[in-house]
């Protein structure tokens, strides 16, 4: 099962980071440490410039995408076409599924009826939170969820209003604006495995060590920065900061596993919305762990 996914993983990834790769337009040595490894998947979305500035707090009407009640009960009716697809897939049937991801607060890209790796990420996002295998087939169990979906489970009851949940174990992120999910996405987390890297920095080669996680507790968002942001340990895209040096952002490889430094990675598309969404002091809440 796991050497079949990863086949399947490894293909999709092939397409999509080469058009990711062509879209940013991101060349040399700038980006020369950012390489996708066998068995991750990208979205594939051209790099936008973001409505609104990286240091604002101000976030957008709620109208621009739709509060998600935060019960089944309150979601909108959706009749599933029925129709099983797969990625590469085009057509009706597609745009009905982005359709209806986008307006549970999911983010497939464009609603323009084709598959590609933006849909996916959302539907993975969508899968995990119904409790659902990720897989980048849409059958009859995921068409039966997207017509009675579950909302995503609340990991600080008490939490403020506007706040972000990062769950470990299932590997998800919620953005809540007026206690109601808007906006919910798949991430790659710390993988845990104790790393040595060396990178040239501040001039010189260096030796950077750490244990890769990505540690639970509370916290607030703090500083960010727009387009990409160099590291030691890589490029972070749109990276929203919200414990010392781990950051939301957007990354060309987010997987079904956890595979960071500590960051939690974001696909491509949902880092350039997240910012106009986001603003500064908002409580972030990770919890969980993930289990191989």
């Amino acid at each position: 099962m796991m050497r079949g996914r990863r086949r399947l993983l490894v293909a999709v990834g092939a397409v999509t980071f080469a058009t990711a790769f062509a879209a940013t337009g991101v060349a040399g040595t700038a980006q020369a440490r950012t390489v996708v490894p066998a068995g991750v998947v990208t979205t594939g979305t051209a790099l936008a410039a973001l409505p609104a500035s990286a240091e604002s707090s101000a976030l957008p009407a709620l109208t621009a995408r739709g509060a998600v009640p935060a019960r089944a009960t309150g979601y909108p009716a959706f009749t599933a076409p029925g129709k099983t697809l797969k990625l590469g897939a085009k057509g009706s049937a597609v745009k009905a599924l982005q359709a209806r991801l986008k307006e549970l607060g999911y983010v497939p890209g464009s609603v323009d009826g084709r598959y590609g790796g933006a849909t996916l990420t959302a539907l993975w996002a969508f899968q995990k939170v119904q409790g659902i295998t990720p897989t980048s087939t849409v059958a009859a169990r995921t068409w039966r969820a997207l017509e009675n979906p579950r909302a995503p489970k609340v990991l600080v009851p008490r939490g403020k209003a506007t706040r972000v949940e990062v769950n470990l174990t299932k590997q998800v992120m919620v953005l809540y604006r007026g206690g109601a999910p808007v906006l919910i996405s798949h991430i790659s987390s710390g993988s845990g495995i104790p790393y040595t890297e060396y990178a040239t920095w501040n001039g010189k080669r260096q030796r950077f060590s750490g244990s890769a996680r990505t540690p639970t507790g509370d916290y607030k968002t703090t500083w960010r920065v727009k387009g990409w942001h160099r590291s030691y340990l890589g490029q972070l895209y749109n990276p929203i900061f919200f414990n010392g040096g781990i950051a939301l952002h957007g990354a060309l490889s987010v997987p079904l596993y956890p595979a960071s430094h500590g960051c939690v990675r974001l696909p491509m598309n949902v880092a350039e919305i997240l910012p106009g969404m986001l603003g500064k002091g908002v409580p972030v809440h990770v919890r969980g762990a993930f289990r191989r």
